[in-house]
């Protein structure tokens, strides 16, 4: 059904694997599109009351896909890409399932920003988590902000933006961008007994309060996805983004000049 990720179904537990192991689960247009229409397909999935994340192969998911992004052949056009990112981050926000990021390698950019959606984010102790659209001249899409700013609060909220730093998982735990950090190698096992002990519990209520919770929110939501489409939409014209992405191509420090 789809050629970049994978919905396995068992009992009332879905899988949803990022499915691009050779890139590190980087996200192609196609990838934020399919995500996008898993999510809203999983809206009126009244089977499947727990839904894990994961990436296939070395990492969770590497962020956007910067070969994409520079292809001359095939221009992304980041206005058609930001309507899906903003699906994407919506729908899963809205999810009547306990939503849980099972991760494993890196989380980067927007594969950090679907991680920080979820309701529960498990991370190996060698992960490597960031929110580092900085380094290239670009701000937090997929809710980003948002999702930050509710974890952290603004000040946090905007210090972690502005660092871009690349975070192991018991720093990002200590700053509560993570719930729980396992030995390398177990997310996946500790996730499947999270999603078991949700399960045996009074699933009903827990997803009754979710609703109520994030329902309060969705106003707020939909006005930043608003504002980082543009704000994207912009930053992608900068010099500063010309620049970030050529240095990280050529795997040196870059210049900005705040243009």
């Amino acid at each position: 059904m789809y050629e970049t990720i994978q919905l396995i179904k068992k009992d009332r537990v879905g899988h949803l694997v990022l499915n691009r192991p050779k890139s590190m689960n980087a996200m192609t247009g196609l990838m934020m599109k399919e995500l996008a229409d898993c999510f809203e397909s999983l809206l009126q999935d009244g089977s499947l009351q727990v839904l894990v994340i994961r990436g296939e192969g070395r990492a969770f998911s590497a962020g956007g896909d910067i070969k994409e992004m520079m292809d001359p052949d095939r221009p992304m056009d980041i206005d058609v890409v930001m309507k899906d990112v903003s699906r994407l981050a919506k729908a899963l926000y809205t999810l009547p399932q306990i939503t849980i990021a099972s991760i494993h390698g890196a989380s980067a950019g927007l594969g950090f920003s679907m991680a920080l959606a979820c309701d529960y984010i498990i991370a190996e102790e060698g992960s490597k988590l960031a929110m580092n659209f900085i380094g290239i001249g670009l701000v937090p899409d997929g809710g980003g902000h948002f999702f930050l700013k509710e974890r952290v609060g603004v000040p946090k909220a905007k210090q972690i933006i502005w660092a871009g730093q690349t975070l192991k998982a018991h720093d990002a735990m200590a700053k509560g961008l993570v719930d729980e950090v396992t030995a390398e190698g177990r997310a996946l096992e500790h996730a499947e007994a999270y999603a078991q002990e949700m399960l045996m519990s009074p699933l009903r209520a827990k997803l009754a309060s979710k609703h109520a919770l994030h329902q309060l929110k969705i106003g707020e939501l939909d006005k930043m996805l608003e504002m980082e489409a543009a704000a994207q939409s912009a930053m992608r014209k900068s010099e500063d983004h010309l620049e970030g992405i050529q240095a990280f191509v050529e795997k040196r420090k870059p210049e900005f000049t705040g243009k």
